[in-house]
């Protein structure tokens, strides 16, 4: 079905190009005018099984940026990195790499197990004016209130990876489990938009390019939260939270902006961990009075 941001995507320049970093070709694609030197650039970074497109529909509205959004190693059109497991020391080092060679100083954003790699990112040294982060994880996952799906999903990924390989990686981009997955995670009640979600997840959310990469980044997407980094970010940092985000809890995420040195919280209701799917308006507002960008220039 068309996307409810189809208008304003299609007014968006927007170009694939590829580089080289952590040892393969990254696919990415930059959105916004390149040659307009007072536009801010800022690096997007998705989430676990998703891909660029993913986070379109925040960038719709924020037309008067430079965006440059990769796809993740093993996800989209980036093929995996040689050698050697993609855990998440070996992600964080790869957008470190990534971000230094195509746009260096640039701001970094993250969504969801993207929140991670940029705040690891960060924290390992990449230099950044400014972190944005939506719905970060801000907890372990197996604690939080899904904690008991956090476990099955455990077991499931396990289970893809240990059965032989075609009967696996078939079982890991089963459309049924894709779907319960997608009607867990909404909580709007539009028809359209979840329509549209769900048709996202079908198409995007099986992007991976084997099962041993897709099970790296789960583990390494339930082993870490942005906890472990907040401390020694120094970078003024922002989080756009959901209040019914079932991956963290809004208490968690209210606890997680004052381990920063420097960090601001901004929540959004009747929303869960779809932010960028279901209130893409309200996170880029967000995102625009944090980077102190003219309001008018958005509408």
């Amino acid at each position: 079905m068309p996307s409810p941001y189809a208008d304003r995507l299609n007014a968006l320049p927007v170009r694939r190009l590829e580089t080289n970093a952590g040892g393969g070709t990254t696919a990415y694609w930059e959105y916004g005018d390149p040659g307009d030197a007072d536009s801010p650039t800022v690096i997007a970074v998705h989430g676990f099984r998703g891909e660029h497109h993913g986070l379109e529909p925040v960038l719709a509205y924020l037309p008067d940026l430079r965006v440059i959004s990769p796809d993740l190693p093993g996800f989209g059109e980036t093929a995996p990195l040689p050698g050697g497991a993609h855990d998440l020391e070996r992600y964080a080092d790869w957008l470190i790499e990534f971000a230094r060679g195509v746009a260096p100083g640039a701001v970094i954003l993250g969504h969801s197990f993207g929140s991670i790699v940029a705040s690891a990112a960060v924290a390992r040294g990449l230099e950044t004016p400014q972190l944005i982060l939506i719905n970060p994880i801000g907890a372990p996952a197996l604690e939080g209130p899904k904690g008991l799906m956090t476990r099955l999903a455990v077991l499931y990924y396990a289970l893809g990876a240990k059965l032989p390989e075609r009967l696996g990686t078939a079982l890991l981009r089963n459309r049924l489990i894709v779907r319960v997955m997608s009607i867990t995670m909404a909580k709007t009640r539009d028809p359209e938009l979840r329509r549209f979600i769900h048709e996202q997840h079908d198409t995007y959310f099986s992007r991976f390019a084997d099962r041993d990469v897709l099970k790296d980044a789960f583990v390494a997407s339930v082993s870490h939260d942005v906890r472990e980094f907040a401390p020694g970010i120094t970078t003024p940092t922002l989080l756009v939270a959901a209040q019914q985000d079932d991956i963290t809890p809004i208490e968690a995420e209210r606890r997680l902006a004052t381990t920063f040195p420097d960090a601001e919280i901004v929540e959004i209701a009747d929303v869960g961990h779809l932010i960028h799917y279901e209130t893409p308006a309200e996170a880029a507002g967000a995102v625009r009075r944090f980077l102190r960008l003219p309001a008018a220039r958005g509408r």
